[in-house]
């Protein structure tokens, strides 16, 4: 994996198309080009919808709960969404065709941990979320309705283009629109797969979708429903 981040043994979770795929067309129903992805100013938010979290479980999203493999001293084994984020991710999953799944890398996030992350990426602005305390901006993992993952294959994780927490452009959603492939395609099957479920992408990391955010909010236009979540019991 690629990032400035400290890794603390962090085993590799992912492994790229090419490896799985060769010159061979991965078997997933191909998605149309991706669109113009908008980043507009989110609005701010005081938690409307009191939904709590739930825990990520279901036979065909893998949780690989990677902060705390990787020793990060504020991380949780567990992996949490808020209850409708969690729904339309199961609806997003068992939309796939049988052999293919979800692996989610990170979702819910205390404040201690985004503290933690943004105090270690100081030297590349904008890689993580303010830790804002603000209940009216929080950052989106905070609120539940957030999560960063990939495609699976027979339950093996794919890092199409690039891996988790990369910092270079090829994180960049539409970087290899213009590279046909293996990767291209399954960035779309991704993208397509969330989008049809109600989430939004962040334009700068293919992994990392949201619904419910102040950020789905502004690309939506509609109202954020989530602020910061309470920790699960």
């Amino acid at each position: 994996m690629t990032g400035p981040l400290p890794r603390i043994g962090e085993p590799t979770y992912t492994v790229p198309a090419r490896d799985l795929f060769a010159d061979r067309t991965p078997e997933i129903a191909e998605g149309g080009s991706l669109p113009p992805l908008l980043d507009l100013e989110p609005e701010a938010t005081i938690d409307p919808s009191g939904e709590a979290l739930v825990r990520v479980e279901h036979p065909r999203i893998r949780v690989l709960s990677n902060y705390w493999h990787a020793g990060w001293s504020t991380a949780i084994p567990s992996t949490w969404l808020r209850r409708s984020a969690f729904e339309r991710l199961v609806a997003a999953v068992e939309s796939l065709p049988p052999t293919w799944g979800f692996a989610v890398f990170d979702a819910w996030r205390p404040i201690e941990l985004q503290r933690e992350l943004f105090d270690a990426a100081r030297d590349y602005p904008g890689l993580m979320a303010l830790p804002s305390s603000d209940p009216a901006t929080p950052p989106p993992h905070l609120t539940g309705g957030a999560v960063d993952l990939t495609l699976t294959l027979n339950g093996t994780p794919i890092a199409p283009g690039s891996g988790f927490d990369d910092i270079t452009e090829r994180a960049h959603t539409t970087y290899l629109e213009d590279e046909p492939g293996p990767d291209r395609h399954l960035r779309r099957a991704l993208f397509h797969s969330m989008a049809a479920h109600g989430f939004v992408v962040y334009p700068e990391e293919w992994w990392h979708f949201e619904y419910g955010t102040r950020r789905w909010a502004a690309v939506t236009g509609t109202t954020p429903r989530f602020g910061p979540a309470a920790p699960p019991a």
